[in-house]
C-alpha cells in the first residue's frame, strides 16, 4: 500500500492528533488518558496494517509506535514517516535496555524513544517537545552572525542534513578539521529544534582538569569536598531540557568516559557527595578533529560511548573543499570585523580574492578571519591586496620536503612543525594563546610539541 500524506497547516483551535500505536491494550489506554489530560486527541490502533490506515486518512502532529508489534516492525513505520510524512515526529516505545532498538529508532529517523516501563513525566515532556518542533529550512537565515554561509554543494549538503537532525532527539557526532565550523553547526541544530528555547551548553572538554571533571559536569552537593561551601549544578543540570555541546569530546579520561555513557543512557546523574540521582533532560552533541573510530581501536576511547554518540554523524567540510564560497565567506567576515572596529569595510583586490581561494587554509574558517584580521590591521591603502595578506605560497613547504626526498610522515611533521611555530610567534611564545589560535588544546598542542621534540 502507497502512503501519500500530504501535510496541511491547522487551523487555529484545531486539537493536535496523535496516532498510537502498541499492541499491548493497558498502553494503549495509559497513552490514550495521559495525552488526553494534555489536551490531546489519541487515535489508538494495535498493528501495523492500521497505522498505515490511520495515516492515509487522518492528519497528525505526533505518532508513538511500539517496536514490537504483531504484524511487523515499528522500524517499518519510523522508515514510512520519514519518507512520506518528513514533517511528522515518531516516537518509538522500547523495551527496557534495549539501547540498539533505541538507537537503530534514532538512526531510521525517530525524533525520540522511551523505555517500558513508561515514565509520565518523561513522556509528558517528550510529548511537549515534538509538538513544538519549529518549521525546517532556516539554516540559510540565522540572523546575528550565525546562518551557515556559502553556496557549494558541501555547504548545502551540510545545511540539508543540519535541517533534518534538528527535528529529531538522536546525538550527533560533528566530525571536521579545527576552524571547520563545528560549534557553529551545533548551535544550528539547537536553534533550529524543539529546544531552542532551552540552553545550549557548551564545554571545551580538554580545558577541564581531570580531577574536577565529575564535579563538572554532575554538580556536587555542599560539602562534598574542601571548598564546596554550597550546592553547584553541573553542565548536566544546566543544560536540562536544553543541549549539551561537548567539543573536543576525545580529550576525556576513560574513567569520565564511563560516568558520560551511564547518564547519557540512564538519563540520570549523581551530584558529587549525594546519596540520590536526578533525572536530566539533555540532548547530546559531540564534535572533534580527531578519529573517534582509530581511538577506539587502539583502546582510548570506550566503544560503547561512541555507538552512543555516533547515532547520527556530520561532518563539516574543510574550507579548500569550498573555495568558490571563500569570497562570500571573506566579505562576510570583513564586513563584521570592520564595523567591530568602526572602520568602513575595505574591498578586496581580485588578487587579494585569487590568493586566498589558493591557499590551503589547513586553520580553515578560524585561519581565514585570523588572516583578514591582520589584514585590515596592516593594511598600506584603502583596499587589501595580494601582499597584505601575507600568506606564504601554498606548494613551498611541500616542494622543500620532496627535494629532500622525506617519506609523507616527515612532510606532515614539517608541516605541523612550522605551524605551531608560526602560532607561537603571534602569541609571543604563550602556548595557550598558540593553542587557540591553532584549534586544539592546550594538553593537545603539548603532547604534539613533545612528540615533535620541541619542548626544552
Amino acid at each position: 500500500m502507497s502512503l501519500k500524506y500530504e501535510r496541511r497547516s491547522r487551523s487555529r483551535g484545531e486539537t493536535k492528533r496523535v496516532l498510537v500505536v502498541d499492541d499491548e491494550a493497558d498502553i494503549r489506554e495509559l497513552l490514550d488518558f495521559t495525552l488526553a489530560r494534555m489536551g490531546l486527541q489519541a487515535d489508538c490502533v494495535g498493528t501495523l496494517a492500521e497505522a498505515r490506515r490511520m495515516l492515509a486518512s487522518q492528519r497528525y502532529q505526533l505518532c508513538l509506535t511500539d517496536m514490537r508489534l504483531p504484524d511487523g516492525d515499528g522500524l517499518e513505520l519510523v522508515r514510512l514517516i520519514a519518507d512520506a510524512v518528513a514533517d511528522l515526529p515518531v516516537a518509538v516505545i522500547t523495551a527496557h535496555g534495549s539501547a540498539e532498538n533505541a538507537v537503530s529508532a534514532l538512526k531510521a529517523g525517530a525524533f525520540d524513544y522511551i523505555a517500558k516501563p513508561v515514565s509520565l513525566d518523561q513522556l509528558r515532556g517528550m510529548v511537549k517537545s515534538a509538538l513544538e518542533l519549529p518549521n525546517s529550512g532556516a539554516t540559510g537565515d540565522m540572523g546575528g552572525g550565525s546562518a551557515l554561509l556559502g553556496e557549494s554543494a558541501a555547504i548545502e549538503q551540510v545545511r540539508d542534513l543540519i535541517d533534518r537532525v534538528a527535528r529529531s532527539q538522536a546525538p550527533v557526532h560533528i566530525t571536521g578539521e579545527s576552524g571547520s565550523g563545528k560549534e557553529l553547526a551545533a548551535r544550528l541544530i539547537h536553534t533550529l529544534g524543539a529546544r531552542r528555547d532551552k540552553a545550549f551548553v557548551p564545554v571545551n572538554c580538554g580545558a577541564i582538569p581531570e580531577n574536577l571533571m565529575e564535579s563538572e559536569f554532575f554538580g556536587y552537593r555542599k560539602g562534598a569536598f574542601t571548598g564546596a561551601s554550597d550546592d553547584r549544578e553541573g553542565f548536566f543540570q544546566v543544560a536540562d531540557r536544553g543541549t549539551l555541546f561537548l567539543d573536543e569530546v576525545a580529550e576525556l579520561p576513560l574513567t569520565m568516559q564511563v560516568k558520560l555513557l551511564r547518564a547519557i543512557q540512564e538519563k540520570r546523574v549523581r551530584r558529587v557527595g549525594a546519596t540520590g540521582e536526578e533525572s536530566v533532560d539533555v540532548r547530546v552533541i559531540c564534535a572533534t578533529h580527531q578519529d573517534l573510530k582509530l581511538l577506539v581501536e587502539r583502546g582510548r576511547f570506550r566503544q560503547d560511548l561512541f555507538y552512543r554518540l555516533n547515532v547520527i554523524e556530520l561532518r563539516m567540510p574543510a574550507l579548500r573543499e569550498c573555495r568558490d564560497d571563500i569570497p562570500m565567506l571573506a566579505r562576510h567576515i570583513l564586513d563584521r570585523l570592520a564595523r567591530a572596529a568602526d572602520l568602513i569595510p575595505p574591498p578586496l583586490t581580485a588578487a587579494a580574492v585569487e590568493t586566498l581561494q589558493g591557499y590551503p587554509f589547513p586553520g580553515n574558517v578560524r585561519e581565514l578571519e585570523n588572516v583578514l584580521e591582520r589584514s585590515l590591521a596592516m593594511m598600506a591603502g584603502d583596499r587589501i591586496d595580494a601582499a597584505d595578506l601575507n600568506l606564504a605560497p601554498p606548494q613551498a613547504a611541500g616542494v622543500a620536503t620532496a627535494a629532500a626526498g622525506g617519506s609523507l610522515q616527515d612532510h606532515l611533521d614539517q608541516v605541523e612543525r612550522q605551524a605551531i611555530l608560526e602560532a607561537l610567534r603571534q602569541s609571543n611564545d604563550n602556548r595557550t594563546a598558540a593553542a587557540r589560535l591553532l584549534g586544539v588544546t592546550f594538553r593537545s598542542l603539548r603532547y604534539r610539541m613533545a612528540r615533535l621534540g620541541m619542548n626544552e
